[in-house]
């Protein structure tokens, strides 16, 4: 088990420099970022004395490398727009981005496992194409269309739940339901793919020789087993609704890390949009390697692949 940790964790480390590197690019994408910072009609002595006090008069590789051994030290610059350190504002944010990204996660379970466990007991029936319609729906249906509807029908139609802000619980129910869709259809599948090979199984079979009620067999023995790669699934889909909450926390006014990293885009603030991509992308970078550690620890298997 340690080998694979190690192999695994070597990996992660590789991907998260590659993905370091990709993120100080950022600042390059939208062309000389001196020019951007100085704003529109600045005159050339201005520029350059733009780029001589950020830096960027010398070469890319030098300007990454001073730039990642900051980051190492925990000095995340300071952000150009707010006028503050970098890390202790993406940390206050940090905070509602991680409510939101695990409230997205329950209700893709709560939404997922039912639907996935009546599609497998009922499978080719119109129960199980009913299902797979609802998750087809929440695949296809972009999350920010969806946050949309929600708004028009509880905030505006209904008059039930605030329309933006994270001040309170209520807050976060719309923003959660408009995540959480797009992501039960992955868990649904798995877990309707899972069942239905675990139901065909002789342990069930014998389980319902013996008489046992149907809701012991069903959830006591076959979702229980059914399940298990879902709790592997879970880890990565926690990071991908943690990097997807962007739009989300936009529409809604969110004070987390996609709100900010919108702010930060519209006002070209380059040092807190590096940050704010590149703890992400560690985050699931993270999230990925203990995912495969438990995929590795309930099937030994996978250790020697």
């Amino acid at each position: 088990m340690l080998p694979f940790i190690a192999r695994r964790l070597g990996l992660a480390v590789l991907v998260a420099l590659t993905v370091s590197f990709l993120a100080y690019l950022l600042v390059f994408v939208s062309g000389d970022p001196a020019v951007a910072l100085a704003g529109e009609g600045a005159r050339a002595a201005d520029i350059e004395m733009v780029r001589k006090t950020y830096g960027f008069d010398r070469p890319i590789p030098v300007q990454y490398a001073d730039w990642l051994g900051k980051l190492l030290r925990g000095d995340l610059g300071t952000s150009v727009y707010f006028k503050t350190e970098v890390a202790p504002l993406v940390a206050d944010k940090l905070k509602t981005t991680m409510v939101l990204g695990a409230a997205a996660l329950a209700v893709a379970l709560a939404i997922s496992v039912p639907l996935g466990v009546l599609a497998a007991i009922w499978r080719h029936g119109w129960i199980d194409r009913l299902c797979l319609g609802v998750a087809v729906l929440g695949q296809a249906l972009p999350n920010f269309f969806f946050a949309l509807l929600l708004i028009m029908l509880f905030s505006i139609t209904w008059r039930v739940l605030p329309v933006s802000g994270s001040g309170t619980w209520q807050h976060f129910v719309m923003p959660a339901l408009a995540l959480g869709y797009y992501a039960a259809p992955a868990f649904m599948r798995l877990i309707r793919a899972g069942m239905i090979e675990v139901l065909d199984a002789d342990y069930i079979r014998t389980a319902r020789a013996k008489g046992l009620p149907p809701t012991t067999v069903i959830f006591k023995h076959a979702l229980r087993n059914a399940i298990v790669p879902v709790v592997a699934l879970a880890a990565v889909q926690l990071g991908f609704l943690l990097g997807g909450s962007v739009v989300v926390e936009t529409i809604f006014a969110l004070d987390g890390l996609g709100y900010l990293a919108y702010q930060s885009i519209s006002n070209k603030d380059f040092p807190v949009m590096q940050v704010i991509v590149l703890l992400l992308s560690v985050i699931y970078v993270v999230l990925t390697l203990a995912a495969d550690v438990a995929n590795a620890w309930l099937d030994p298997r996978i250790r020697v692949a």
